[in-house]
């Protein structure tokens, strides 16, 4: 139910877009009376324990005195009248616990399946930890570089003997079809997970015996899809570093966010709520942007950063990004070919293979799959 609520309520403008109230409402009614025929149950059951409890232990008590009674009376049972009585006494004491032990049963099992969600969670392995030797580094010196790199996801080849070289300082983009490989080019590099053969080398040394917090210090990541948090404009541009509001407002000048802040009620401290919800989709690429450019770590990764902005904020953010991107090293992935024409090296990714790579003007020449790529987004 509350899964439900938490969809319906933040999916609301597509849910009427697609007049899907009706729909939604029978959803929504049928999973509230599959609660409650559950919760009745679960109450009656628990409700009538503790008079069953009682009527069964009066019950015995009423037919043991009976019996009991009878034999003492008639002299048929080597117990005495006293020893009769005490046994009935400590009987009478043992339903009280005994209706409480089905209470405690009750509020047991109602336990065990919280338990069993959260185990799941819990009892998750973590596949990527660092190595019992892992390394320590603080800077980006030389290049990274990557030697017949594959990886599969659930037996399907996403990359296959990627072999790279990135030198420090150099731009370089990705650019391929929907399905290339270029995001997990990105999450390998990143560590989000292992590469399966071969192995990626930053400066030299194996990315798996370098500590997973220094690896990522060194790069500043801005996704497609944004990421912001309940909190302050300040707060999501200085996550996870301590905040200066100098830096701050000089990363969001950078990244063409300050004109929107400042019409913001409380400018910097203005509250942009749930992953940005106050703000539009343009605006929110423009935070995270920011956020990148504060960190200000020596590798930039953008991974289709300008996909959310008008035509006027993209040229103002990649004017910005220009200025950035000289004293840095740059892995850009982007669909819109034109932001990419810049760059070093264009890498051209297909069915998780590298076909071509070169600069622009190169691969133009090559009249191969790079230019049909342009040709079809100048149609």
């Amino acid at each position: 139910i509350n899964s439900i609520v938490d969809e319906t309520i933040s999916g609301i403008r597509i849910i009427k877009s697609f007049t899907a109230e009706k729909s939604l409402s029978e959803k929504f009614k049928n999973i509230n009376q599959q609660h409650n025929k559950i919760g009745t149950s679960m109450i009656r059951k628990r409700d009538l324990s503790t008079p069953l409890s009682e009527f069964l232990g009066i019950t015995v008590v009423v037919i043991v005195l009976y019996v009991g009674g009878k034999m003492i009376i008639h002299h048929t049972s080597p117990l005495s009248a006293e020893a009769f009585i005490a046994f009935i006494v400590i009987f009478s004491q043992i339903i009280q616990p005994a209706k409480a032990f089905s209470n405690a049963f009750y509020f047991i099992q109602k336990g065990l399946a919280s338990l069993k969600r959260i185990e799941e969670v819990l009892l998750e392995e973590n596949k990527i930890n660092d190595a019992p030797n892992a390394v320590s580094i603080s800077n980006f010196k030389d290049k990274i570089e990557l030697k017949n790199v594959s990886f599969a996801f659930h037996e399907r080849q996403v990359l296959k003997n990627i072999n790279l070289e990135i030198p420090k300082g150099k731009k370089i983009a990705i650019v391929g079809v929907s399905g290339a490989g270029k995001s997990t080019f990105i999450q390998l590099l990143m560590r989000f997970f292992d590469v399966e053969n071969g192995e990626i080398l930053l400066d030299g040394v194996n990315i798996k015996d370098i500590q997973q917090q220094d690896l990522r210090h060194l790069m500043a990541l801005v996704t497609q899809q944004t990421t912001l948090f309940n909190d302050t404009v300040s707060n999501n541009i200085s996550l996870g570093k301590i905040g200066n509001q100098q830096e701050i407002e000089l990363a969001a000048n950078l990244a063409h966010a300050d004109d929107f802040i400042q019409k913001m009620p409380q400018l910097y401290e203005t509250n942009i709520g749930d992953n940005g919800t106050k703000i539009s989709g343009g605006e929110q690429q423009r935070l995270s942007i920011a956020r990148a450019i504060y960190k200000n770590a020596p590798i930039l990764i953008l991974d289709e950063a300008t996909s959310h902005l008008d035509s006027n904020s993209e040229k103002l953010v990649q004017d910005a990004l220009q200025n950035l991107l000289k004293d840095k090293t740059a892995i850009i992935i982007a669909h819109r070919l034109s932001t990419v024409q810049f760059a070093d090296e264009i890498i051209v990714l297909k069915e998780g293979e590298i076909i071509e790579k070169g600069t622009h003007q190169q691969l133009m020449q090559q009249n191969g799959e790079y230019k049909k790529l342009v040709d079809l987004q100048q149609l």
